[in-house]
């Protein structure tokens, strides 16, 4: 018996895939490649909120360690940089720009005088809203 007799002896049936095997593989390929190009298309928005996140854990950090050192919150983003605490201020990642960064003032009380008048938190300058829902500027 020769090679091209045991091809003639098999079943039509056997030699390949069926048309509905092959459909519903295409099926949940196209299912799969649909699910991906949905996570695809949210990764930079979710890559520019984590950076956002750092910088102002990173910022807010920053500011504390500056009151524990001197006794009184820093009088601009400017002054963590020019007393060493930061490098530079960072770019905040949804705005591009180092500059739309919002300060809180601390406001003064009868006991605390000297820590009055510093920035207390800072928060993005950014409009609109994360892929969660919830305001830039609230976080």
């Amino acid at each position: 018996m020769a090679n091209g007799d045991a091809w003639k002896e098999s079943p039509r049936g056997e030699r390949g895939f069926t048309l509905i095997e092959l459909l519903i593989v295409i099926a949940i390929i196209g299912i799969i490649a649909g699910i991906a190009a949905a996570q695809l298309r949210t990764a930079p928005q979710r890559a520019r909120e984590a950076v956002l996140k750092e910088d102002l854990f990173a910022i807010r950090d920053v500011i504390d360690q500056y009151f524990a050192d001197k006794g009184k919150y820093p009088e601009s983003l400017d002054a963590l940089v020019e007393e060493g605490y930061l490098r530079r201020i960072p770019v905040d990642p949804i705005t591009g720009s180092e500059e739309t960064w919002q300060t809180v003032q601390a406001e003064a009380t009868d006991e605390d005088t000297e820590g009055a008048g510093g920035i207390i938190d800072v928060k993005s300058g950014a409009d609109g809203q994360a892929l969660d829902g919830t305001s830039y500027s609230d976080w």
